[in-house]
């Protein structure tokens, strides 16, 4: 506790105080006394604990209220009287020139180069705990830097009407000497390497924002100010000191406090004077979001002069005429009362002095990681899974991530990796949570969690991120454990847990085999498909290599547009009668994801869609027969087709269609074909070029093949036979999944066939014939001649 007078409150109120900054030699700080003035002209004055006892017990009545107005001095502004009077006993101010480099700095800052302003807040108050943590430090060998009971706190006044926010903290101060050292010079600010930094990333296009990366944290507050003011007192020396700097300015003033109303006994104080179009920083809800936002997990108390209130019963007057009923006697009633609130203004603790991350993860409780989880990310819903873990050895940092219970609705793409769901914090100040897969794959985008790091600099820009090995290596072991995250959620007895990740994030795992080829063991056995065997429930690679026949080498899979379109497709037919599972490739990631993948636990995976399809039942004797019987038809087939097709071969895969399209063993699908003619920057040049590797699979067994093999060798030139190869090419297509050219076309010889074939079949012989026709069958009929008779005759 601290004795100071009136005067010394109403100095303390104009001047404000200082703060402690990361480029200096020596931290500052500076102890924040409550005081009690009691009256114009009285010289004495109370004392008060630097943390006030619980005020909301104490306060009672309004009397109560308007006492602690009073005795407050930082609930209320004071003019000082004396200033005239001993400002000839004041001595003068020193100047100092900046080193060129540093007014290169301020000079960049002023002019707004960072786009994010608020970060001169989170500087100014690690700078503050820098302070704190020296002067802890240092207490430990020097146990009388810490007598009266200083209580290490950093505390932040606004001041709205004026634009000024006092930032106090009671950690280590500084001496002249290392005022003009670290605030005018470069020797320890690193000033130098920001100004180079700042000038490549503006020549390589990226962002300036490098505030604190080089230790100019400082200098942030010319973001906001026209000028500063640090007051500091450091236990080195005797006296207090008052640098004071101004924005576009060349240089600043640094003098001694002599007032001893204005004396310190140790610590900064920092008094910005914002400018006009940022005085939106003082407000006391804003600077308490900002704390909250960035330094909240600060390992020292910080208090914010924040505006309260408390309800009490008062009465109110009543109406006479009310107050007597008709036929009752007047009986003592009593007064009515209403319920108000009074204000009063309180210092109160913003931050939360010991983040989850830095505890025990065997002594936090489930309940205790979901609300952290609510509270950070304004979720509503407990997260699937959770994850706390600390990584030692070459980088060391404490995370906590967490599995989302549902995507977000339609304000995050898959593509965009910007979601802000990662937290990074160094040594527990928030630094962005704006990234670009620096920390996250983009697959991965929707796993949230906080990331607290001692090894890397504050506010480190997207290209140090970039660049930094110790984030390529946190970024590994992120990943690492998001996935045991996810595959434990896969093993839990609760089945549904993972059926509704799967149906959230699984596409993003789809994404991951192919964006991500080093995990591709990792991802596997995540995936989920249906299979021919399993059109209701989804199913594992696991599953599906459990269930393989003995003789069976290959996984098989079909791409569709639907379950219904798979199980209808004639490429089925041969695999279902062996009893083979086919797994169904339904969403549109599938196909590439599976092509990317090539194998699981060393087997390949087989597109039933494509040529050259081996089952394993190869009889090379039936093979060669059947080619020679039917080769001249394949080749007939061929030359009328043309450049439709690549070649004409004999099937192994049907057994009750005619025939069937399937892609070359280089080509495309026809589900990929499709989804590629539905991009709007398609190539129609490689479109053209992947349709022409088409492959014309007939089948030797069906009774329509067998007809053209006859027609092939008795006339092959019958115009009926060549419609029959152009019909049955087009029912392929449609068969096979491809979209025909010519959908009219098509149609006509659909119609055509169609006429051909009921023509006649439910009409009469007349009927059958068309208008106009002739029949050659024709037979001359006589006429009869009947002789008239007469009536009543009996002839």
């Amino acid at each position: 506790m601290h004795r100071l007078t009136r005067r010394s409150v109403s100095a303390i109120l104009r001047t404000g105080g200082g703060a402690r900054y990361r480029n200096c030699a020596a931290p500052i700080s500076c102890s924040v006394p409550i005081f009690d003035s009691v009256g114009e002209g009285e010289s004495r004055s109370r004392w008060y604990s630097v943390l006030l006892p619980k005020r909301s017990d104490t306060v009672k009545s309004l009397s109560q209220v308007q006492h602690l107005k009073d005795t407050l001095f930082l609930g209320k502004r004071y003019e000082s009287t004396s200033a005239a009077s001993d400002a000839s006993a004041t001595p003068p101010a020193e100047r100092y020139e900046y080193q060129a480099e540093v007014s290169r700095l301020m000079d960049l800052i002023v002019n707004s180069l960072y786009s994010n302003k608020e970060v001169f807040l989170r500087e100014l108050i690690s700078n503050a705990s820098d302070a704190l943590d020296k002067l802890r430090f240092l207490s430990v060998t020097q146990p009388d830097l810490l007598k009266g009971g200083v209580e290490l706190d950093i505390r932040i006044q606004t001041d709205k009407e004026n634009g000024i926010v006092t930032i106090t903290d009671t950690g280590i101060g500084m001496t002249q000497q290392e005022l003009v050292d670290c605030l005018g010079t470069i020797a320890q600010s690193g000033t130098a390497k920001f100004l180079k930094a700042l000038k490549d990333s503006k020549d390589a296009g990226g962002d300036n924002n490098l505030i604190g990366q080089f230790g100019v944290g400082f200098y942030s507050a010319f973001l906001v100010c026209d000028r500063v003011v640090v007051s500091t007192k450091s236990p080195k020396s005797d006296k207090q000191y008052v640098w004071e700097g101004e924005a576009n300015a060349s240089s600043y003033t640094i003098r001694e406090e002599t007032d001893p109303e204005k004396l310190l006994p140790i610590g900064t104080c920092l008094t910005l004077h914002l400018k006009r179009d940022d005085k939106g920083f003082a407000h006391p809800e804003r600077i308490q979001k900002l704390v909250k936002n960035y330094s909240q997990f600060v390992s020292f108390p910080i208090y914010t002069w924040q505006e309260k209130g408390f309800t009490k019963e008062v009465e109110v007057d009543e109406d006479p005429a009310e107050t007597k009923k008709d036929g009752q006697d007047e009986q003592p009633e009593k007064k009515k009362t209403k319920t108000v609130v009074e204000k009063y203004w309180d210092w109160e603790l913003t931050n939360e002095t010991q983040p989850i991350w830095l505890r025990n993860p065997k002594e936090v409780t489930t309940e205790e990681y979901n609300e952290f989880y609510k509270k950070t990310f304004n979720e509503y819903l407990d997260p699937l899974a959770s994850s706390h873990f600390t990584t030692e050895g070459e980088v060391e940092f404490r995370s906590i991530l967490y599995v989302p219970a549902i995507a977000p609705m339609g304000k995050d793409d898959i593509v965009n990796p910007k979601t802000k769901n990662i937290r990074l914090y160094v040594k527990r100040v928030f630094i962005s949570d704006d990234f670009d897969g620096e920390l996250f794959p983009r697959y991965l985008s929707f796993v949230k969690g906080v990331v607290d790091s001692n090894d890397l600099p504050l506010n480190v820009s997207r290209e140090i991120l970039q660049e930094s090995r110790i984030v390529r290596i946190m970024r590994k072991r992120l990943v690492r454990k998001a996935f045991d995250m996810i595959l434990g959620i896969s093993m839990s007895e609760n089945k549904d847990d993972y059926d509704k990740f799967w149906e959230n994030f699984g596409k993003h795992l789809k994404l991951g085999c192919i964006e991500d080829r080093e995990n591709h063991k990792r991802i596997a056995p995540l995936l989920r498909f249906f299979s021919s065997q399993s059109v209701d429930e989804l199913i594992s690679l696991d599953e599906y290599v459990e269930n393989m026949k003995p003789e069976q080498k290959d996984i098989y899979y079909m791409a569709a547009d639907s379950v219904t379109s798979a199980r209808n497709t004639p490429f089925l037919e041969r695999l279902l009668e062996k009893d083979l599972e086919v797994l169904f490739l339904v969403d549109p990631i599938d196909e590439v994801a599976i092509q990317n993948l090539k194998a699981y636990k060393e087997k390949n995976f087989v597109d039933i869609s494509k040529e050259d399809l081996d089952l394993g039942d190869k009889n090379e004797e039936k093979d060669k027969e059947i080619k020679q019987e039917f080769g001249q038809t394949c080749d007939w087939i061929k030359k009328r087709l043309g450049d439709k097709v690549a070649s004409v071969q004999i099937s192994n895969r049907l057994s009750s269609s005619p025939c069937v399209l399937v892609s070359g063993k280089f080509g495309w699908s026809a589900n990929m074909e499709r989804l590629m003619k539905a991009q709007t920057a398609g190539d129609t040049s490689s479109l053209d070029f992947m349709r022409g590797r088409r492959v014309f699979e007939i089948n030797p067994e069906h009774p329509i093949i067998r007809n053209l093999n006859t027609a092939c060798k008795s006339n092959p030139n019958d115009e009926d036979a060549q419609k029959a190869i152009d019909l049955l090419y087009d029912a392929a297509l449609v068969s096979s999944g491809f979209t025909p050219e010519n959908p009219a076309q098509l149609g006509g010889k659909i119609y055509e066939m169609m006429d051909i074939a009921l023509s006649g079949k439910w009409s009469t012989p007349i009927e059958a014939q068309h208008p106009g026709a002739i029949s050659n069958n024709t037979e001359t009929v006589e006429a009869e001649v009947v002789e008239p008779v007469e009536a009543g005759s009996q002839k």
